[in-house]
């Protein structure tokens, strides 16, 4: 949840540079068909919309091999906007070191048939770089990169065990390209019957 494909821009100048690749007339290429393959996942995250009550476990140093973690309890509501196409997610929680508030904008591409999903803490007000992905068989996966300590890492996000009234929600830091993941921010979230109405 990967857009980047780190050889593709050297594949393209090797192949321009010795002449195979000569230039094509728009017109006289063959008509591709349309790919009918790829699912309308536009209502993917339908499941996310209503009020939650929260539970959070973050890991303070996930890259360290260290599980000291702080955990913190609170509200999420989400909206759905675009009839559906993106969807308003507000934070509120408790923990140890106060009141913290997030805000996390999901926004569908139907072109690429995957959403994006940024993120921006109330203290800095600004939106990290989107992870990007796709649901399958229930399972959403966003990936992005990111750095910490001034090392390139991939970042994961994964939405699961989702039910009508509780799913699970697991960022996960990679600094090995993928081979290994470590948790870095944890949520299990159940939904506020009694407060849900109020995010529609």
């Amino acid at each position: 949840m990967m857009n980047f494909k780190p050889g593709a821009n050297l594949l393209l100048a090797v192949v321009s540079s010795v002449g195979l690749a000569p230039p094509v007339n728009a017109a006289d290429a063959p008509a591709r068909p349309p790919d009918i393959t790829a699912r309308d996942g536009r209502h993917d995250f339908d499941f996310n919309i209503g009020v939650w009550r929260t539970h959070i476990k973050r890991i303070l140093d996930p890259l360290s091999g260290s599980t000291r973690s702080m955990e913190l309890n609170g509200t999420v509501t989400v909206r759905t906007i675009w009839d559906g196409r993106a969807e308003l997610e507000e934070i509120e929680a408790d923990g140890p070191n106060g009141h913290w508030e997030g805000l996390t904008l999901f926004l569908y591409n139907p072109g690429a048939h995957q959403w994006s999903q940024s993120f921006a803490n109330s203290k800095s007000g600004v939106l990290t770089a989107p992870l990007i992905g796709a649901f399958k068989d229930g399972r959403g996966e966003l990936f992005s990169q990111d750095t910490v300590k001034a090392r390139a890492i991939l970042v994961r996000a994964v939405w699961s065990d989702i039910t009508p009234d509780s799913h699970h929600f697991e960022q996960s830091y990679s600094d090995d390209g993928g081979k290994t993941w470590a948790p870095a921010f944890i949520a299990n979230l159940t939904r506020d019957n009694q407060r849900t109405g109020s995010a529609q």
